[in-house]
C-alpha cells in the first residue's frame, strides 16, 4: 500500500468511528429518556397500588343507600 491509500483508509476508518460515536450518543440519549419514563411510570404505579390498598369501598353495612330508595 502506498501513502495515499493508507491516508484514504485512515480517513474512512475515522469517518466510521465518528458515525459510531454519533450513534452511540443518540442511543445513550434514548436510554436516559427511557430511564426517566420508567421512573415516572414506577411512581404512577406505586401511587395507584397505594390507592387500591386504601379502604375506598366501605363494607356493605356502612354504605348509604342511593337517594332513590
Amino acid at each position: 500500500m502506498n501513502k495515499e491509500e493508507l491516508e484514504q483508509r485512515l480517513i474512512t476508518i475515522e469517518s466510521a468511528i465518528a458515525c459510531l460515536e454519533k450513534t452511540n450518543d443518540e442511543l445513550n440519549q434514548v436510554v436516559v429518556e427511557q430511564g426517566k419514563r420508567i421512573d415516572q411510570l414506577l411512581r404512577q404505579n406505586k401511587y395507584l397500588f397505594d390507592s387500591l390498598n386504601q379502604e375506598v369501598v366501605k363494607p356493605l353495612s356502612e354504605e348509604v343507600p342511593p337517594p332513590h330508595y
